[in-house]
């Protein structure tokens, strides 16, 4: 059977409710479809801070040899700001490393990667061209841990995409949501205190400087859908994240799109007892959707234009994609729930074919 799945999308845009939050700049996405829930001066150009190391992160996990294992050089640690507190000449590994990154958010950690990665410059210039194929315009780095410098800077909405791209891969997710991480004699407590506070937190990163202010970007999932919230120089980001993630998941209704056995449609048979061969999905799917979505959610079938009997329920057919917006949102199988035998030739048709094959001698 085929499986269902949940592809990522931009589509529509879909205002919560609520007021305005604390944050200089507000939004929240979904995961799933790119749809905006939430916005405050979401396109505003402003310094990120710490939630920098999310494309740090990025980079490093999609460098790929992750247990290997190198020795920490003095650069890496002579850097201000929070720490993991590398040791000079200590052997830890890379994922240990991002660890120490995103729960910490160690500024050691970041110079450390970036250094072991194909070094500092090189690695940032790795960043940049990231944001770039990911269409992050208003995007761009100047070092990997965030520290404040004049042209590193993004965009509320823009962070947002990038942490919707970085969660599909299971190891940044992974990494991301776990609340404390032991590496040696060393034991890491997750800076982001969402994922004690909100019981569907799955990440993702906490920063601030005196320039930016507070910054959090968050993850949160409910019955299959997952939601980014960003708030950047926000003096109440934690309330505020709790308040958007909530609203933002009252948009959504269990909608029942397919249920087993019932009847979506039917195909022309040829040489059979029966003239149409009935159609039905092979699953029960249900999707949460808003109510515009549940709306604008079509369907289309995948299929020969007609087949031959014999046919037999159950018999894969084609598939069924539900669309919105042109993009599909789910897909499985289609089946068959009817039959039809094969249809026995006439005494008329059987003469005719003897009466045929003897002509030939």
């Amino acid at each position: 059977m085929r499986k269902l799945f949940i592809c990522l999308l931009f589509l529509q845009i879909f205002y919560l409710s609520a007021g305005a939050v604390s944050a200089k700049s507000a939004v929240v996405i979904d995961a799933d479809t790119g749809a905006v829930l939430f916005a405050q001066n979401e396109n505003e150009v402003l310094s990120m801070a710490s939630t920098t190391k999310i494309m740090t992160a990025l980079i490093a996990i999609e460098n790929g040899n992750l247990e290997r294992e190198y020795s920490v050089k003095k650069e890496y640690t002579l850097v201000e700001g929070s720490s993991m507190y590398l040791k000079e000449n200590e052997k830890i590994s890379i994922l240990d490393t991002l660890y120490g990154l995103m729960l910490m958010s160690g500024n050691d950690a970041a110079l450390a990667i970036a250094g072991e990665c194909g070094g500092f410059d090189a690695f940032v210039d790795k960043m940049n061209n990231k944001a770039i194929e990911l269409g992050l315009e208003n995007t761009h780095f100047e070092n990997p841990n965030g520290l404040d410098a004049e042209t590193h800077h993004t965009t509320a909405l823009e962070l947002a995409k990038l942490t919707a791209y970085a969660m599909q891969n299971p190891t940044f997710a992974q990494i991301v949501s776990t609340e404390t991480y032991t590496s040696g004699t060393r034991t890491m407590t997750n800076h982001n205190k969402l994922l004690k506070m909100y019981e569907n937190c799955i990440g993702v990163k906490t920063g601030y400087t005196k320039k930016s202010g507070r910054c959090l970007v968050s993850a949160a999932e409910q019955n299959g859908r997952t939601i980014i919230a960003v708030t950047l120089n926000d003096p109440d980001d934690w309330n505020d994240h709790i308040s958007m993630l909530n609203n933002a998941f009252e948009l959504y209704k269990p909608t029942v799109i397919q249920k087993s056995g019932n009847i979506i449609g039917e195909v022309n048979c040829q040489g059979g007892t029966e003239n149409n061969i009935k159609l039905s999905g092979s699953s029960d799917i249900t999707l949460w959707l808003t109510d515009e979505e549940k709306n604008n959610l079509s369907f289309t079938i995948s299929g020969r234009p007609f087949v031959y009997a014999p046919a037999h329920v159950g018999q894969i057919y084609g598939t069924i994609n539900y669309t919105l917006n042109d993009k599909v949102l789910a897909t499985d199988d289609l089946v068959f729930s009817s039959k039809a035998d094969m249809q026995q030739p006439s005494l008329s048709l059987i003469k005719k074919i003897i009466q045929k094959f003897l002509s030939i001698f």
